[in-house]
C-alpha cells in the first residue's frame, strides 16, 4: 500500500463517507496511501501537507493536527498511535459508521501518523459491547495483513463503555495500566505516554480526515469549509426529526441547514450542539455557521459533531436534567466535583423542571455550577456545567414559570434525547 514518491497531490474530489468497506474496493477507489518507501524528504512533506491543510482535531477538542504530531515527535519515537473509536456520547455516531463502512481508511491515516513521529504500533479502542464496530475492524486488520499493508502493527482493544473512558488521558492509562481514569493536564502541549514511551491519540474522523488529504491533498481539504475553519465535518443529527442519522457538511454550514438534511417533525424550539457535554441554543441563532469561531461567540463549541433538535413537545428543562444525571453517573469517580458536585447539580436541575417550589434554588444551583467550573482533573464537569447553565440561558421563561410551582405541560413528556437504558427512565 506504500508509495514510493515523497511528493503530496493537490486535486481531487473530497468526501469521508461513500467509500467501499472492503481492502479491494478501498485501494481501487482511493488508491495507494501515500506512505514513505525509501523516499527523502517523506515527513517533511507529510508535515508541510497537514499544516496547509488546516485540519484541526474532530474529536471535540479542535486542537490543530500538525501542532499535536509536532508534540508526539518531539517525545520520540518507538511509541503508540491510539485510534480513539470510543464515542462515548450516546448521540453520536459518526466514528462508529466510519470504523464499520470505512475501516480501512481510518487505519490509512493511523499509519500516516505512526510513519511519521516514529510510532511502533497502532491501538484501535472500541469498547466493550459494540461487537459489530469491533468485528468490521478487526476483518480490516486482517485484510491489511494478509496483504501486507500494515508496516506498523495493528491491534485492537476494548475498553469499558463509559463516557469519561474516551478522555485521551483516560484511554492512553487503560491501555497502559487497564484503569479509565484521567488525568490532570494543565498543558496540553505536555505528551501523552504509554509507559516511557509518547502516545498521539486521534478520534476515528480526524485520521480519516488525514487518510484523505495525504491522497487529495490540502487544496482538496480547503476547497470546502471557511478559510479559518476549512474541511467537512461528520455531524449526528437526531432528536425531532424523521430521518436522523450521519451526514457530511462543510464548516460553517448554518445550523439550521445541518438540522434540515434530516427533515425535522416541525420549528425545532432549540439546538443541542456539541453533545451533552455542550450547549443549547435558542431560534434567534439558528443560522450560525456550524465553525468554532461562530459558534463560541454565541457559547457553544462543535465538540464531538451532534446536533440535536428538540422539538415543541418536549421540556428542555426536563432533557437537560435527564443530562445532567446522565453526566453525573458517567463520573470516574476521582474527583470531588464529579462525584459530589455533579449529582447535586443534577438534582437542582430536576427539582426546577418539575416544578418544585424551593425559594433558594436558583441560588443554590447558581453556587453549584460556579464550585464546579473549572476544577475537575478533565473537562467532563465543564461540559455538564456549560450545558446546566445554557438551558437556564435558552429556557429562561419557562425556568421562571417552573419556579414559581407552574411547570410546562411538557416536562413529564418521554425524552426525545438518546440514553444508554439504565438512563433512558429519566430521573424524576
Amino acid at each position: 500500500m506504500a508509495s514510493t514518491s515523497g511528493t503530496i497531490p493537490t486535486t481531487g474530489r473530497y468526501r469521508l463517507l461513500g467509500h467501499p468497506a472492503d481492502l479491494a474496493g478501498h485501494l481501487s477507489t482511493l488508491g495507494p496511501v501515500p506512505l514513505p518507501s525509501g523516499s527523502r524528504g517523506w515527513r517533511e512533506a507529510f508535515v508541510s501537507m497537514l499544516e496547509s491543510s488546516g485540519l484541526a482535531g474532530r474529536g471535540g477538542g479542535g486542537f490543530p493536527t500538525a501542532i499535536k504530531l509536532a508534540v508526539a515527535h518531539a517525545a520520540g519515537s518507538g511509541g503508540t498511535i491510539v485510534v480513539n473509536g470510543m464515542e462515548g456520547e450516546p448521540s453520536s455516531d459518526k466514528d462508529k459508521l466510519l470504523l464499520m463502512r470505512s475501516p480501512h481508511l481510518v487505519l490509512d491515516g493511523a499509519q500516516l501518523m505512526a510513519a511519521a513521529c516514529g510510532a511502533r504500533s497502532v491501538v484501535v479502542c472500541v469498547p466493550e459491547g459494540r461487537d459489530q464496530v469491533a468485528s468490521a475492524v478487526s476483518t480490516a486488520m486482517a485484510e491489511r495483513t494478509g496483504a501486507g499493508c500494515a508496516p506498523v502493527h495493528e491491534v485492537l482493544v476494548r475498553p469499558p463503555d463509559r463516557f469519561v473512558a474516551g478522555e485521551e488521558s483516560a484511554l492512553t492509562r487503560w491501555v497502559e495500566a487497564r484503569q479509565s481514569l484521567p488525568s490532570f493536564r494543565p498543558d496540553k502541549g505536555t505528551a501523552l505516554k504509554i509507559g516511557r514511551k509518547g502516545a498521539l491519540v486521534h478520534n476515528a474522523e480526524t485520521l480519516a480526515h488525514v487518510a484523505m488529504i495525504a491522497r487529495k491533498g490540502p487544496d482538496a481539504f480547503r476547497a470546502h469549509g471557511l478559510v479559518e475553519d476549512p474541511g467537512t465535518s461528520l455531524v449526528t443529527i437526531s432528536g425531532a426529526v424523521r430521518h436522523p442519522g450521519v451526514v457530511e457538511v462543510d464548516r460553517g454550514t448554518p445550523l439550521i441547514d445541518i438540522v434540515n438534511r434530516s427533515t425535522p417533525d416541525g420549528p425545532p424550539q432549540a439546538l443541542l450542539v456539541g453533545g451533552y457535554g455542550g450547549a443549547w441554543v435558542s431560534p434567534a441563532h439558528f443560522t450560525t455557521p456550524y465553525a468554532s469561531l461562530p459558534l463560541r461567540a454565541i457559547g457553544a463549541t462543535a465538540g464531538v459533531g451532534i446536533v440535536i433538535a428538540l422539538g415543541q413537545e418536549a421540556c428542555g428543562l426536563m432533557e437537560s436534567a435527564r443530562i445532567a444525571h446522565y453526566m453525573a453517573g458517567e463520573s470516574a469517580g476521582q474527583c470531588g466535583p464529579c462525584v459530589y458536585g455533579l449529582p447535586a447539580i443534577a438534582g437542582d436541575v430536576t427539582r426546577l423542571a418539575r416544578g418544585d417550589i424551593d425559594p433558594g434554588l436558583r441560588a443554590r444551583l447558581d453556587r453549584r455550577l460556579a464550585e464546579v467550573m473549572g476544577r475537575g482533573a478533565c473537562r467532563h464537569p465543564d461540559g455538564a456545567v456549560n450545558m446546566v447553565r445554557s438551558a437556564l440561558g435558552v429556557f429562561a421563561s419557562d425556568a421562571s414559570s417552573h419556579a414559581l410551582g407552574e411547570p410546562c405541560a411538557h416536562w413529564n413528556n418521554r425524552s426525545q434525547l438518546r440514553f444508554p437504558p439504565p438512563v433512558a427512565a429519566a430521573r424524576r
